[in-house]
């Protein structure tokens, strides 16, 4: 197996952990607070938000996933990768959720993408 094809096995179970993180937060965007309390059915309500749904099968998909890569690979080669999650995440919920990229959250978040680029390349 290609290492090319391992590498883009491990963005795709990074990418799909980072979607789930935006997903959840866009399903918990309008508060998880029953307002006659919490019952079964207000969390239900809860859990069954297309964002809830969506985050928790884009997880479920990536843990399939990353077991597929951790029997192929090297864990201390593939794990780095995963702080690619926080690239992805602030990105993405910068231009899809709305929310700040302050010049030291895009600063913090270069460092972790080119760590992880020089660790991808020892």
């Amino acid at each position: 197996m290609s290492r090319l094809f391992l590498i883009a096995v491990i963005l795709l179970s990074v990418a799909l952990n980072a979607s789930a993180q935006i997903l959840l937060r866009w399903g918990a965007r309008s508060g998880l607070g029953a307002s006659d309390g919490w019952t079964l059915a207000s969390l239900l309500q809860v859990l069954l938000r297309p964002g809830i749904l969506g985050g928790l099968a884009c997880y479920a998909i990536s843990v399939a996933v990353w077991v597929y890569v951790l029997s192929r690979v090297e864990a201390s080669f593939a794990y780095p990768f995963l702080g690619l999650g926080f690239v992805f995440v602030a990105l993405a919920s910068w231009q899809l959720l709305g929310e700040p990229l302050t010049p030291q959250r895009l600063g913090g978040t270069l460092l972790v993408g080119l760590g992880v680029v020089v660790l991808a390349a020892s």
